[in-house]
């Protein structure tokens, strides 16, 4: 049963706003920072995240400037435009990028996903761009940033990740986000949460 609920959900709207979301806000963080590295930026239950290795600790500022810019982009009418490419295309796109060469020869050589499961079968290697960001994904997305509403989205928080979830590796940043279809499932959802930290309160005390 919750097999088919998480398939249900990656087919839907929902999931492809929200994973174009996170390629929206990686693209306003990378402008911020040119020097950053990028990792990867799925979308999750109740929103999306993105890992990055930056030069150095984000504020709630950055988080705000970022938020602005991401609506920037989203009102820009941009399309995303999938493209297949081959592994030394791939690497020569990325050669800047090591977390993102990394999952290149991964999937190349039939090891890990870019979420880090054992590729069963050799995968099509596909890009995605939009404006001025070119990432390495399989999908889906928005066929237009005009699908995603700027007044729905939202960056919720920074936290620290190892890359691969393995503490052997370097502990990236990781920013997540949440977004919906309307203005107010995100009012709802934030107003969920607000509850939620009231009842938690209440049990403290």
């Amino acid at each position: 049963m919750a097999e088919k609920k998480v398939e249900r959900y990656q087919e839907s709207l929902l999931y492809r706003v929200r994973h174009s979301t996170a390629h929206i806000m990686a693209q306003a963080v990378i402008e911020e920072f040119p020097e950053g590295k990028v990792a990867i930026g799925p979308a999750i239950e109740d929103g999306f995240y993105y890992d990055f290795d930056l030069p150095r600790p984000l504020t709630p500022e950055d988080l705000t400037s970022i938020e602005n810019r991401m609506r920037e982009i989203i009102k820009g009418d941009h399309a995303f435009v999938r493209k297949e490419v081959s592994p030394d295309e791939a690497r020569q796109l990325f050669k800047g990028q090591p977390y993102k060469l990394e999952l290149i020869s991964g999937l190349e050589s039939g090891g890990l996903d870019e979420d880090g499961n054992p590729v069963t079968e050799k995968p099509v290697m596909s890009t995605y761009t939009s404006d001025k960001f070119v990432d390495l994904c399989r999908g889906p997305h928005v066929d237009n940033t005009r699908q995603i509403n700027p007044a729905a989205v939202k960056l919720m928080s920074i936290a620290g990740a190892y890359w691969r979830g393995d503490e052997k590796n370097k502990m990236l940043t990781r920013i997540y986000g949440t977004a919906w279809e309307k203005p107010d499932d995100l009012k709802q959802y934030l107003h969920m949460l607000e509850e939620a930290k009231k009842r938690d309160h209440r049990k403290l005390g």
